[in-house]
């Protein structure tokens, strides 16, 4: 649900910008209307440097639950808003509610999902991000004829954040908090509910482990990311992160529309809604793939499929020989470049952070990683028309096809692979400090 509401708002805002400009007294100023998009980013930043904090003190589930209030009230005050005031602060916290919750889905699904489904269940929170960026492609149709239909859309926005904070009352606390925090009843309790009898010893063993080597007590600090081994994981997080946005894949998703108006698909919610069953179709694949071709493998063959097919974007594009031919090669690339990308650089990026992280700096490093995702979202959309501008597409897509190719390499010297092995089994082959098993 929390996936699902981040796709949501990613593409609530892609057809009622125009009528909201126009119903608030902004419509022209391309200044404004940018600010409105992108205030929601300045807000998931706040809220994923912020979510390590809370989770360390308040556990998953209670962060999840307090987490839903910005999402219901920034949804219902850009739904009543009648100034640009206003739909600045309800995006700005809807913005800060879905910055904490990308930081915290992986979290909690890495620390309560079994071993041996983790890499499953976290390729459905990709899964849901495309079904929410569908439905409001969906939902966003209406707007073309409705000027005022952007206000019951951000109205439907707070119904999932309700039953994500109904949700999360019948769900369970991630077991490795509830050891740290000395609940050594209830984490057995959960783990025995949800992983099997004869999984409780081995686990809380593991947990306490690693807690007493690591001294995880309930609040880490920034400056623990320094230090080695935490150090390594927190370069590896912040490098996935931008090596996934500077790949281009906003840049693509925003052209995408331009490419498919030159085959004669006119539509912008036709076009997007191809490009979104494609991110669902990939997903799917990712949630196969993951736990039997394994992290590393599905990275790098994604960003090897993503160069491929920005290179085809650019032979198109610079030897148009026939132009049906290069028109259709252009649409070609483009949705191997969005599948390529959601079988492996989307999902796996935000899942294989918080398995290398150690329990005590999990959601420090999350929130760091995801700091320098947002960061690297805004330069790309803030700067991707005036490259275009500038150099032209064909040179902009050389540019991500490039960077793909560096991310494969990258993904090859500095990924550890996770796949089959426990939270606790992997910290312990990752750290120096802790003595060997007998």
């Amino acid at each position: 649900m929390s996936n699902f509401l981040f796709g949501y708002h990613i593409g609530v805002m892609n057809g009622p910008i125009i009528s909201i400009a126009r119903e608030l007294g902004f419509e022209g100023d391309p200044i404004l209307e940018g600010l409105v998009v992108s205030i929601f980013i300045a807000g998931a930043f706040v809220g994923s440097i912020s979510c390590g904090s809370l989770v360390d003190k308040l556990g998953c589930r209670r962060t999840f639950q307090i987490d839903t209030i910005p999402l219901i009230v920034g949804a219902i005050v850009s739904a009543q808003a009648h100034s640009l005031d206003e739909i600045l602060l309800g995006r700005f916290l809807v913005g800060l509610g879905i910055g904490v919750n990308t930081v915290l889905v992986p979290i909690y699904i890495s620390e309560v999902a079994p071993t041996k489904y983790r890499g499953l269940l976290g390729s459905f929170s990709q899964i849901g991000t495309c079904l929410g960026i569908i439905l409001s492609l969906f939902l966003g149709i209406p707007a073309e004829d409705d000027p005022h239909w952007w206000r019951t859309m951000f109205y439907i926005a707070s119904i999932p954040g309700f039953l994500l904070a109904l949700g999360m009352q019948i769900s369970v606390e991630s077991p490795r908090w509830l050891c740290r925090v000395g609940n050594i009843n209830d984490a057995e309790s959960i783990i025995r509910n949800l992983w099997g009898e004869s999984e409780v010893d081995k686990a809380i063993e593991e947990f306490q482990s690693v807690i007493k080597n690591d001294g995880s007590d309930v609040n880490s600090r920034w400056l623990e990311l320094l230090e080695e081994p935490h150090s390594r994981v927190a370069f590896v997080g912040g490098a996935l992160f931008a090596l996934q946005q500077f790949a281009g894949i906003n840049g693509v998703l925003y052209f995408s529309s331009l490419t498919f108006q030159d085959v004669g698909i006119a539509s912008g919610a036709l076009a997007s809604l191809f490009v979104g069953l494609t991110n669902f179709a990939g997903a799917l694949c990712a949630s196969y793939f993951i736990d039997t071709q394994g992290r590393k493998k599905l990275l790098i063959g994604s960003y090897l499929g993503m160069a491929v097919s920005m290179f085809l974007i650019v032979f198109a594009i610079n030897f148009p020989s026939d132009e049906d031919f290069s028109h259709n090669l252009s649409i070609l690339g483009t949705l191997m470049y969005i599948f390529t990308f959601a079988i492996g650089a989307g999902p796996v990026t935000g899942l294989i952070i918080p398995e290398l992280s150690s329990n005590r700096t999990r959601g420090k490093i999350m929130g760091f990683s995801f700091s320098v995702h947002w960061v690297c979202n805004f330069l790309v959309g803030l700067f991707f028309l005036d490259l275009v501008e500038i150099f032209g597409i064909a040179p902009v897509y050389t540019g991500f096809g490039s960077v793909s190719l560096l991310s494969a390499i990258f993904a090859l010297y500095f990924i550890v692979e996770t796949k089959g092995r426990s939270l606790e089994e992997i910290e312990m082959s990752m750290n120096s400090n802790f003595p060997a098993k007998r």
